[in-house]
């Protein structure tokens, strides 16, 4: 099948989306595609499921919050930032079918309490995106204690909950399972010292999706992770391009020659949360522009 770019809005104001298709038989009349109205349904795959996200008051949360919603999803999004998860809320719109928590990540009872709204809201849970994470740029030398809890507190631990409050959920649920999502980076793999914390807890993340992959397959649950490179995002532009200097030794390390877009990281995660990725579970999805297959680097054009 083909889908044509031709779109139209009905009197009712669904979208109507034609298809070209082959000929059904060799008794069609005539060679070549004939027009067909596909129903919403048919062209949104995640329709009607429940996704939950956290960290999403910007950035790439955010980007999956929109995208989740224009594929018919029905999304409940948390942050601990409440005016700027309050500010995506009213950008994003669709009071029918998107809710707000606030809440910090590295507190269990919050994660929990994004989970219960889901259900109380919407009525159970599928998608259960872990977005929420922090970097700071700090000489491994200089992290005092406090900032290494923070760092591991919200981007492991939180995560660990969210596995957990999210699994329980979709177990209760019955067979139908669900997919949890984690947020990791390539600084899982890759070892950038300005960025200890920030690897240590990612590194850890990618361990928690393996794990939870494995004790969750019975339950007919997925677990993934997404890695992302540079993704154009708050949090990069004050933690990694915090000179033009440093965008261009980021630059110099990335085939494609740009930052990534968060929404380029959203329609990675549709993927992984839709039946089209039914047999992956356990691995991380790297949308990276090319980084870690680099062994040098490459010139940076200038401005």
């Amino acid at each position: 099948m083909r889908i044509a770019p031709t779109r139209s809005l009905s009197n009712a104001g669904s979208v109507l989306i034609y298809a070209l298709r082959s000929p059904k038989s060799e008794s069609s009349s005539g060679p070549g595609f004939y027009r067909e109205e596909l129903s919403w349904s048919e062209t949104m795959k995640l329709s009607g499921k429940v996704a939950a996200i956290t960290g999403a008051a910007r950035g790439i949360g955010k980007a999956c919050a929109k995208r989740f919603l224009d594929d018919g999803v029905k999304v409940v999004i948390s942050d601990v930032d409440a005016d700027g998860l309050a500010a995506t809320a009213a950008e994003l719109g669709r009071p029918d079918a998107l809710r707000t928590v606030v809440g910090n990540v590295a507190k269990r009872a919050d994660v929990d309490l994004l989970v219960a709204t889901a259900v109380k809201e919407f009525g159970r849970l599928d998608i259960m995106v872990n977005n929420a994470g922090v970097a700071r740029n700090r000489d491994i030398l200089e992290i005092s204690e406090q900032e290494f809890d923070e760092i591991i507190g919200i981007n492991l631990k939180g995560a660990f909950f969210g596995v957990q409050a999210a699994a329980k959920q979709m177990i209760a649920q019955g067979s139908g399972g669900g997919v949890i999502i984690n947020m990791s980076s390539v600084n899982a793999l890759l070892a950038i010292p300005a960025l200890a914390t920030y690897a240590m807890s990612k590194g850890g993340m990618k361990q928690l999706t393996s794990v939870a992959a494995v004790a969750l397959a019975p339950h007919n649950i997925r677990v993934v992770a997404v890695g992302p490179g540079t993704i154009l995002t708050d949090m990069v532009a004050s933690s990694i391009y915090t000179s033009d200097d440093a965008r261009k030794t980021v630059l110099s390390r990335t085939p494609a020659g740009r930052g990534g877009e968060p929404s380029e990281v959203a329609s990675v995660v549709a993927f992984l949360a839709s039946d089209d990725a039914s047999y992956i579970t356990g691995q991380t999805i790297y949308p990276d522009g090319g980084r870690l297959v680099l062994n040098y680097t490459v010139p940076v054009k200038e401005k």
